[in-house]
């Protein structure tokens, strides 16, 4: 998942959602006077978070299983640490904040990811975080897709990217078809990759939070970045008392 062409494509095309989501953690965090600590970057990807918030005087630590994008976020991110791990297994260490961005409990990127897998680790994090520490994540919601199955294509000078996107309401499983043709001076190398995603209620999510221990309110926005249909963000803090 996200090898070396889409993790490339990834990180110069898609990177809006991870600035965004930055910027409004960025500001709760010294908003409640928190201007240092520790931040965990749960599927960190490039990098992109993991930049901002680490030039920002926060020590960051970047956990993700794409060797890829690792390598990307090492160089785009040399003030941040980086890890290549499962979010399900990783040792978390005290934390202001922990972030999830870009649906990343969704992805089945093995047998045990899904709303039990989801509520271990929301677990994990409430003890992590220290009192008044923020989670930050979003996730994809039946309804996701509109129109479904919907198609998708995006062409610069160096790459092409084709989506084919549907969603099946039974399984509540949201399938991503994508083909990428990175140029190499005159030719193209073209790669595949099948993703594959467990569709989340976001009132059942939020139920979780709150059995857990945090105070949690959803998000349809990260500052002027709406999220769209069926992808729905929250903002979660861990009591300060």
């Amino acid at each position: 998942m996200y090898e070396t062409d889409l993790a490339r494509i990834h990180h110069e095309g898609f990177g809006d959602v991870a600035r965004a989501a930055a910027a409004v953690l960025l500001a709760h965090l010294q908003g409640a006077g928190m201007n240092d600590g520790t931040v965990v970057d749960l599927g960190c990807g490039s990098g992109i978070s993991a930049k901002i918030l680490s030039e920002a005087g926060y020590d960051v630590l970047g956990i993700d299983l794409s060797a890829a994008m690792l390598e990307i976020a090492a160089a785009q991110a040399p003030l941040a640490r980086f890890i290549r791990a499962s979010i399900l297994d990783t040792e978390l260490p005290a934390a202001v904040a922990v972030t999830a961005i870009g649906e990343i409990f969704n992805y089945r990127f093995d047998d045990r990811a899904g709303p039990t897998a989801f509520t271990r680790t929301a677990r994990r994090i409430f003890q992590a975080l220290k009192p008044g520490g923020i989670f930050l994540f979003d996730v994809a919601t039946p309804g996701r897709v509109v129109p479904n199955p919907r198609e998708q294509f995006r062409e610069t000078p160096d790459w092409s990217i084709y989506f084919r996107v549907a969603e099946d309401p039974a399984t509540k499983t949201l399938t991503r078809d994508i083909v990428v043709f990175q140029r190499l001076d005159e030719f193209y190398r073209r790669s595949a990759e099948r993703h594959e995603l467990t569709l989340f209620s976001p009132v059942e999510i939020e139920a979780i939070l709150h059995q857990v221990g945090f105070h949690s309110m959803m998000l349809t926005a990260y500052n002027d970045l709406t999220l769209g249909n069926g992808w729905i963000g929250f903002l979660a803090r861990k009591p300060a008392r």
